[in-house]
């Protein structure tokens, strides 16, 4: 269980990203300050930099909130007469499907701004950490490595798919094509991982997430 301390640095965190993305969609990425973000969450600017390089990256963060979280809650709740693969693309696949008005107007400032775009692909690869611990308790008889590796390389396809969706515009600098639908370009990139995943041997049950 997390410490006292490390409760209140996580709420401080997402307090910032809260912050960061709501004035953001209020005011627009140009007219919000790191000074704005930091008021707004009722801390101090060196505070902030605590946590935060960016004010991108605090936006960013406010709008990828709870992924890793949800992302591996569904993978060790699913039925384990399902294939760990489908688990797990089935996992990704709907962090990214149908992300309601709010997350919209997000990904369209995101399509906008190039250093956004570079700040939301990085963070997918912040969720092979927690991928790899879900990995782990649905099949435990697994390699620490092999977990890690295998929830590298899940993080690294979506990676290359959110890069294809956010392609940039060839004749117009500056601008994105958002090519086809995300959720199909997620589930391409992820497939060919399908038989790697599915060589790990599962448990019988999977245990309550708490």
């Amino acid at each position: 269980m997390a410490s006292l301390r490390e409760r209140k640095k996580r709420a401080t965190r997402e307090a910032l990203a809260a912050a960061a993305l709501r004035l953001a969609l209020e005011h627009g990425l140009e007219n919000v300050r790191v000074e704005d973000i930091a008021q707004a969450a009722g801390v101090s600017p060196r505070t902030y930099n605590n946590y935060f390089s960016s004010r991108e990256h605090a936006i960013v963060a406010g709008i990828v909130a709870d992924r890793a979280a949800q992302l591996t809650a569904a993978v060790t709740t699913h039925p384990v007469e399902i294939n760990l693969s489908d688990a797990v693309i089935d996992a990704v696949v709907n962090s990214y499907t149908d992300p309601g008005d709010h997350q919209r107007a997000a990904l369209l400032m995101i399509a906008t701004n190039a250093t956004l775009r570079a700040c939301y692909v990085d963070t997918v690869t912040t969720v092979d950490g927690p991928l790899a611990e879900a990995i782990a308790e649905r099949c435990p008889d697994v390699e620490p490595l092999t977990a890690q590796v295998l929830a590298a390389a899940v993080a690294a396809a979506a990676k290359v798919a959110l890069q294809q969706w956010l392609r940039p515009a060839e004749s117009m600098p500056g601008f994105v094509v958002l090519s086809g639908s995300l959720p199909d370009l997620v589930r391409a990139a992820l497939t060919p991982l399908a038989p790697a995943l599915d060589q790990l041997p599962v448990r019988s049950s999977p245990r309550a997430v708490r």
